[in-house]
């Protein structure tokens, strides 16, 4: 017993005589020290063209036992014609899922999913891709199935008819979402209806689209002449570019190529107040914006700059009409340029639909006060350092840098274009965010849609002071 009260008085002597852990005082946020960035790094890459005009980049990286591909194609959907919309969606879909003159699509598939691999093609609006990622052990094989897809799609009758009724299932529920509507409705809006920019795929269209219309738009667009391949990976240079001539090389263009001359762009309707009765919902959907401007405009990087002052959490459109009036669920705005055709100026949200009005006059008064008003020295400090610190990330990985290689070569870019944008953003000043305000965002343009239940948005739309434009969304019956 002696001997445990000694052991127990020892305890209590050390215990009692150690201090207590005390925390550190936390910091306020404005008092944290951060270190600088790490320096962006480039990695090395090499660029060669076959004969035949395709141009090739090859970009290393031994990270892990990985290889993949992308190809841009100049092509793009703005090239169908308007009575045969969804053209080019159908045809970059077939050319993958429609097998090859030596393969059905199902068998394609087992190859691929044997291999864990893929490969996939694609038609968007402004260009054409395909893809492809493996294992470096599977390289030769899967290389060989991607060059087949590409120079040998076979657009089997029976997938061209699933991928129809796939795209029918599309057109019957595109108004099922509110946002989709707003969203596609504004791009007529702005472009109009017939526009390749802001068009959209009907029954009828689809109708009028054949195998053979398939076949004429890829042999058009998918020609060695009008293709750019870059591979990224774990690869061996040398025999890499063998492996790409060997597939490739003796792929021969023939026949007329994608036009070179792309679609005039206008802005359609100049201003007004469009309405979608959705008698169902209890919010409304807002879009309200102009035609933009491109990407290798001079004044993008203050334009940039001017957009994260107006939209982000704890920027103008946030404070004001979330946080401080309570107008919107979500609210933002974008100067969502486009490498070689203007995109637009949008400003977006979610109000109850009793706040609607109130949302549409809180925006004007924001687009108004910062082409009217020079920003704060903190605000400008605040939008560079948001966009300056963002830089890094898009230099995570390898194929980031080799797909934005890619696209500059596309749209005749400059290849440093993102460091020259960079350094534009380090020099924009108070003065120049008013003076492209002033510029660029144009009141009298700007085109104001709501997608809401008219019974419930009170006060009216009509007290705005201008007319209200029912717009129909109704869906044009299969023939």
């Amino acid at each position: 017993m002696k001997a445990i009260s000694l052991f127990i008085s020892a305890l209590l002597f050390v215990l009692l005589s150690v201090h207590p852990a005390v925390a550190d005082t936390p910091k306020h946020y404005t008092d944290l020290k951060f270190s600088a960035p790490p320096e962006v790094k480039v990695p090395d890459y090499t660029r060669f063209q076959l004969q035949n005009g395709m141009i090739v980049y090859l970009m290393e990286d031994h990270e892990l036992p990985l290889v993949s591909g992308t190809a841009i194609v100049r092509t793009g959907d703005r090239f169908e014609a308007t009575q045969q919309t969804g053209l080019g969606e159908l045809t970059g879909t077939l050319i993958r899922a429609g097998g090859t003159q030596k393969r059905t699509a199902d068998q394609l598939n087992q190859l691929l999913e044997q291999r864990a691999a893929v490969v996939e093609t694609g038609i968007s609006t402004t260009s054409g891709s395909a893809g492809f990622n493996t294992l470096t052990e599977d390289l030769p094989e899967v290389f060989d199935l991607f060059a087949e897809v590409i120079q040998q799609p076979a657009f089997a009758p029976d997938k061209l008819a699933i991928a129809k009724v796939q795209s029918q299932g599309g057109i019957a529920r595109r108004n099922d979402d509110p946002n989709g509507i707003a969203s596609r409705e504004f791009q007529k809006l702005v472009y109009g209806n017939e526009s390749p920019y802001a068009r959209t795929t009907e029954f009828s269209t689809l109708a009028n689209i054949s195998r053979e219309d398939l076949i004429q738009f890829y042999q058009r667009s998918f020609r060695p002449d009008q293709m750019l391949l870059g591979i990224v990976g774990d690869f061996e240079p040398k025999q890499m570019r063998s492996l790409i001539e060997a597939k490739f090389g003796s792929w021969k263009p023939s026949g007329q190529g994608t036009p070179k001359q792309l679609p005039a762009v206008s802005q359609d309707k100049q201003g007004g107040i469009f309405f979608v009765n959705q008698p169902q919902l209890n919010q409304s959907y807002l879009r309200i914006g102009h035609l933009g401007g491109q990407l290798n405009n001079p004044d993008y990087p203050a334009l940039t700059v001017m957009e994260d002052v107006l939209s982000g959490f704890g920027r103008r459109l946030f404070n004001e009409i979330r946080s401080r009036q309570g107008l919107a669920y979500s609210v933002g705005a974008s100067w969502s340029a486009q490498f070689d055709y203007p995109g637009v100026f949008i400003a977006s949200g979610e109000t109850r639909s009793e706040a609607t009005v109130p949302f549409i006059q809180s925006v004007f008064k924001e687009v108004d006060r910062i082409r009217k008003e020079p920003i704060s020295s903190d605000e400008l400090a605040f939008a560079k350092d948001t966009v300056l610190n963002s830089f890094i990330f898009n230099f995570q990985d390898p194929s980031q840098t080799l797909s934005r290689l890619l696209r500059y070569e596309y749209y005749g870019y400059p290849r440093d274009f993102i460091f020259q944008y960079r350094k534009a953003v380090e020099a924009t000043s108070i003065a120049d965010v008013q003076r492209v305000a002033q510029k660029y965002l144009q009141p009298e343009k700007l085109v104001t849609l709501v997608v809401g239940n008219e019974k419930e948005i009170q006060p009216a739309l009509s007290t705005l002071g201008q007319p209200v434009t029912a717009v129909d969304i109704t869906i044009p019956n299969p023939r």
